[in-house]
């Protein structure tokens, strides 16, 4: 099964508290920080947001992510939530009127915004001077030659409340020279190297999303969207995990797909799907997982045997029933507790009862889906006679699960 990878640093105050973290891209090597690649910050703040988690990756603290100047003058970056992150701009972007318009709107809308690991000089001084208003933090890198009179610059950013903090720190005597100098905070190898997090990779694929980003915007009814969301649980998934990372505060408990989408609307959605598509955290081919095939199984044989032994059932009940068949699995997703996911997501008492204690009549059935995975067919037969369903209707709702399964699995056959 591929994994997806972060590099997670922290960043440390002179009283050795931690303060935030860097959150670095990784690759399937686990190693290579991508630097130099466009997509990278939106693909670390997409997985942070709907793979890792916010609450798993960061605590109650931020990431400090970089940004290049092209994911700095994409629309797109409003859509990211200004509590999570720290927008650190590389050296590499220009200091020209566009950039530093969108910097001070930044800024009026409470986004953190830091200078990335440079090489503090007089020359850099006058580059940053006229965006100090908008900074909070300066990253100096103290890998790199130190420049004279250093202490007066720091002296001069704190003047703007701009605080210093002292990167590549790989040696006490840099960590006593930067403290010396008047640096606020501390990062590097010193105090500890990046920790690798690792995460079930898990694509949708790139037509599947735009599909949805359509179909949104276009205004189209919202029942025909969340038959589209329900299609596709890989992106499903996502949302789940990306609702769940704290950006939005829902008084009612969630209770099913449809619900989400109501709640969360048809602009910021759309916005987030975006921002997968520039992450590049989507698959060009069609290919699915084996892992969330069984989703789509189980989300199928969810919804059938619930219509079948309750033909009247509500909207509102079939979108509970799906909600069991997607999230069934989410602890192998996510790799934790099957507990300790359901209580921090915000849904029904009636889905979590019926993943973690099978009650209910949700939960009955969702013992019988592992039942029929299982082969158990005794299982079948007594559910069939305890609902007064005719003898074989659970082997034909199986076939019709197993067509479903098929077509998403194989979608051109």
């Amino acid at each position: 099964m591929q994994n997806v990878y972060l590099g997670r640093q922290p960043i440390i105050d002179a009283d050795s508290k931690l303060r935030a973290y860097e959150i670095l891209y990784r690759d399937s090597s686990r190693k290579s920080n991508i630097d130099g690649d466009r997509q990278a910050s939106a693909c670390v703040i997409t997985n942070v947001l709907n793979r890792f988690g916010t609450k798993a990756t960061l605590g109650d603290k931020r990431a400090f992510v970089k940004i290049d100047e092209k994911f700095l003058l994409n629309d797109l970056i409003f859509s990211v939530p200004s509590q999570f992150f720290v927008f650190a701009l590389l050296e590499s972007v220009d200091m020209t009127e566009r950039v530093i318009e969108r910097l001070h709107q930044l800024y009026e809308k409470n986004y953190v915004l830091v200078i990335n690991d440079i090489e503090l000089n007089d020359e850099k001084m006058d580059k940053y001077r006229e965006i100090f208003p908008y900074l909070s933090f300066v990253k100096i890198d103290f890998g790199k030659n130190l420049s004279y009179g250093l202490e007066y610059m720091i002296l001069e950013l704190k003047s703007h409340n701009v605080r210093a903090i002292a990167t590549k720190i790989e040696s006490p005597k840099a960590y006593n020279q930067a403290r010396k100098l008047g640096c606020d905070w501390f990062q590097g190898y010193f105090f500890a190297e990046p920790k690798i997090l690792e995460n079930v990779k898990y694509e949708p694929t790139q037509m599947n999303v735009l599909n949805l980003y359509n179909l949104l915007i276009d205004d189209t009814n919202l029942d025909d969207i969340t038959k589209e969301f329900e299609n596709n649980p890989e992106i499903t998934v996502q949302l789940l995990q990306f609702i769940n990372s704290g950006a939005f505060h829902f008084q009612n408990k969630i209770s099913s797909i449809h619900h989400v989408l109501t709640l969360v609307g048809r602009k910021p959605l759309a916005q987030w799907l975006m921002l997968m598509i520039y992450s590049k955290s989507v698959a060009k081919s069609k290919e699915h997982t084996p892992l969330m095939i069984m989703i789509k199984n189980r989300t199928e044989l969810m919804e059938s045997i619930l219509k079948a032994i309750n033909p009247e059932a509500r909207s509102n009940l079939i979108g509970e029933a799906y909600l069991v068949g997607v999230l069934s699995l989410i602890d192998v997703v996510f790799g934790k507790r099957m507990e300790d996911i359901l209580e921090n997501i915000h849904i029904s008492e009636t889905v979590k009862n019926a993943i973690l204690n099978e009650g209910d009549t949700l939960g009955e059935i969702y013992k019988l889906v592992k039942n029929i995975e299982a082969f158990d067919t005794e299982a079948e037969a007594e559910f069939e006679i305890r609902y007064g369903l005719e003898q074989g209707t659970i082997k034909e709702l199986i076939v019709k699960s197993i067509e479903e399964t098929n077509k998403f699995e194989n979608p051109a056959a």
